[in-house]
């Protein structure tokens, strides 16, 4: 009876992969997120379907989310209004030292304003704020169809 050692590699650790952002749109919107006042309008296709609307900054989204959640009464409207600057100020709380690293990032998110969502057999679907994943955006052009 033999003995064989197993040579096989040791299994590494799981690898989270997702897929990569256009990087124009990446570097347009990194460029929008320098002025707070800033938009442009921007169609996009993913996964739910056609989407249209201005595309703002992260920090223009949070100012308008947490306005628009300022004019629903109630305490859970307030506690939720500042729920995007309590997640980040939690970001930076645990990145500490990292944190000029984090911000000089490419976007992974993309923030829009007055959307329009046309997706498959439904009617269209107006939101005042939507936000979605970067990487969900298949194609995109600027304006809005006519």
């Amino acid at each position: 009876m033999s003995v064989s050692a197993d040579t096989s590699p040791a299994p590494a650790a799981a690898v989270i992969t997702e897929p990569l952002p256009d990087l124009q749109l990446q570097l347009l919107i990194q460029l929008l997120d320098e002025d707070p006042r800033s938009s442009l309008p921007l169609t996009l296709t993913h996964p739910g379907g056609l989407l249209h609307g201005d595309v703002i900054g992260h920090e223009q989204w949070k100012a308008e989310w947490s306005r628009s959640l300022r004019q629903v009464e109630g305490e859970g409207a307030n506690l939720l209004a500042e729920f995007p600057e309590t997640v980040d100020q939690g970001v930076r709380e645990l990145h500490g030292r990292e944190q000029d690293a984090e911000t000089s990032r490419l976007p992974r998110w993309i923030h829009l304003r007055d959307v329009t969502l046309l997706g498959g057999a439904m009617s269209a679907v107006s939101l005042p704020l939507w936000r979605g994943r970067l990487s969900d955006v298949s194609g995109w052009a600027l304006g809005r169809p006519q």
